[in-house]
């Protein structure tokens, strides 16, 4: 019992060693946004006396592109799940052949570097006059998300009885219904792990911001980031308060749906 308590305590001791190291840098990152009025230099390990004036500051520099961040994020999870809910059904549930190829081919389009696509969309977008536009930013951003969204959603309604869709059709259903009113609802935390990374996906870009967007029209917070930084690389408060700000929304999201993650990563393996 003392050694098995000791290899405990030891477990415990790395654990707690490597989260500290993981969790320094938003620490520091925090540290220094509430010191205003301080270089890297001077900043001292511990708050001592805090301020808001970064904060004040940030929200007001960057408030528009937080919202217009929120809209693309949003906007991309909603069309993403549009699309890839019906393509994980039809790939899982209706016996289509070639099926396995299908989810091969879609695996492997997460390869392909982004700033690929983003050369070929923006020659696109000129063309159908998206570049510089909510929706042409949306959609580009939800392609990030849909491959995995096909990916994992058909993993999990792979393990959904086919005799429990059969059931509803014999009620009356048809297959649209039925989808609609059964396999969704029993889809619901694949569903939200989908939406999950989808919105993390769009709210971290910088490939598509930056590429499909030539003037100050639609700036995300990852762009207006890059511009902040640029502008006031001396002033590291002001800068790590932007990046305190930008992470919350994405933050509070994970905590919130930590457990639907939990349950739809590893709904799918089990049948």
């Amino acid at each position: 019992m003392s050694t098995r308590s000791l290899r405990r305590g030891g477990n415990t001791v790395v654990a707690l060693i490597i989260l500290i190291v993981l969790l320094f840098p938003l620490y520091w990152m925090v540290n220094i946004a509430l010191q205003p009025g301080k270089g890297l230099a001077s900043t001292s390990w511990i708050p001592t006396s805090p301020g808001w004036d970064n904060f004040s500051r940030a929200l007001s520099s960057q408030g528009g592109s937080l919202v217009t961040s929120l809209v693309v994020a949003l906007g991309a999870v909603v069309v993403c799940l549009v699309l890839a809910a019906p393509a994980a059904y039809g790939l899982a549930q209706l016996g289509l052949h070639g099926s396995r190829t299908m989810v091969f081919g879609t695996l492997i389009t997460q390869m392909v570097p982004g700033i690929v696509i983003a050369n070929a969309l923006y020659s696109a977008y000129a063309d159908l006059n998206l570049v510089n536009s909510l929706p042409g930013l949306i959609m580009a951003d939800a392609s990030l998300g849909l491959p995995f969204s096909i990916v994992l959603l058909r993993a999990f309604m792979v393990s959904i009885p086919k005799e429990v869709v059969e059931a509803a059709m014999v009620d009356g259903a048809n297959r649209f219904t039925a989808f609609v009113r059964i396999v969704l609802p029993m889809s619901r935390n694949a569903l939200i792990t989908a939406g999950l990374f989808t919105f993390l996906f769009a709210w971290s870009d910088f490939m598509f911001a930056l590429t499909l967007n030539t003037t100050d029209a639609v700036k995300p917070i990852t762009l207006s980031m890059y511009e902040f930084i640029g502008a006031h690389v001396s002033d590291w408060g002001a800068v790590m308060a932007t990046a305190v700000v930008s992470a919350i929304p994405a933050a509070i999201l994970l905590v919130l749906a930590q457990k639907y993650v939990a349950a739809g990563i590893t709904g799918g393996s089990i049948k």
